[in-house]
């Protein structure tokens, strides 16, 4: 494994380029390779052993890019597939979504939290092992946003329909009296404005995203992998559905523009 080897991320659709963008911004000198699974968004509502062959075959598909590094970043795949993934690729160092539960306790003062996520982080063993953990003496509400995904696949970041869900979704918790809310989903990072703007000042609103890049960093620099260069690397996408809306959305998400390369899954396989 070379140090000049790009880090591999993926994602149900481009929830995860709130992720990248982290990466990105830590890591400037790291080549990354992005796939958006996009003909499969959004990965919450399936059965956990259809997202992890997903995951697997994604996985195949980065590795054969010479990624040196794997960041699953969507919570629902974490959720369903991150054990799977590391037993059956066990020399590959991966980094994975976890619920952010932990800060969340630590920096609550009224001792309840709101978690926005998808059903699938939800029915996972490592949400209900992180609760089990860190919120004892902590009442954590819950809510899955149905159509969050969706609208935010369709770039409709502030649409009226978009602050409906999530005023569904938070008043209810703002009623019982959280003053933290934890994101729980990579695509939910780019409604933190709208977000903020329903919970208020006094609500702190906690985005997973810059931990998991440090994590990456962690893992780069224990391994030796870390690309130190000065240049900023290049970034590579791939899409399993719509090219294009990828493509114009990059600008509004990570804030550049870039190529989105069309993936065509056949057989259960990436082409």
């Amino acid at each position: 494994m070379q140090n000049n080897f790009p880090i591999g991320i993926f994602d149900s659709g481009v929830g995860g380029l709130s992720v990248l963008r982290a990466i990105r911004a830590k890591m400037p000198a790291e080549e990354i390779v992005y796939v958006g699974d996009q003909a499969h968004v959004p990965y919450g509502p399936r059965p956990l052993d259809e997202v992890c062959a997903f995951s697997e075959e994604i996985t195949r598909f980065l590795l054969a890019r010479k990624a040196k590094l794997i960041v699953v970043a969507c919570n629902s795949a974490s959720a369903a597939a991150l054990p799977y993934l590391r037993q059956i690729f066990p020399a590959v160092p991966f980094v994975g979504m976890e619920p952010a539960i932990k800060p969340a306790v630590e920096q609550t003062r009224s001792r309840m939290v709101g978690v926005l996520a998808t059903p699938a982080t939800f029915q996972g063993a490592l949400y209900a092992s992180v609760v089990e953990r860190f919120a004892q003496g902590v009442t954590v509400l819950q809510h899955t946003c149905p159509g969050l995904v969706e609208q935010i696949e369709k770039g409709a970041l502030a649409a009226p329909e978009t602050e409906s869900i999530l005023r569904g979704a938070l008043t209810p918790m703002l009623i019982k009296g959280i003053d933290t809310v934890v994101l729980g989903c990579t695509h939910y990072p780019f409604v933190i404005p709208l977000i903020k703007r329903i919970v208020g000042e006094d609500v702190r609103v906690i985005d997973p995203a810059p931990a998991v890049a440090r994590q990456a960093e962690r893992l780069l620099d224990a391994q030796g992998l870390r690309d130190t260069g000065h240049e900023t690397a290049p970034l590579t996408f791939y899409s399993s559905g719509t090219a294009e809306l990828m493509e114009t959305l990059l600008p509004t998400l990570i804030g550049q523009d870039g190529k989105v390369n069309k993936l065509t899954w056949a057989m259960g396989r990436l082409h």
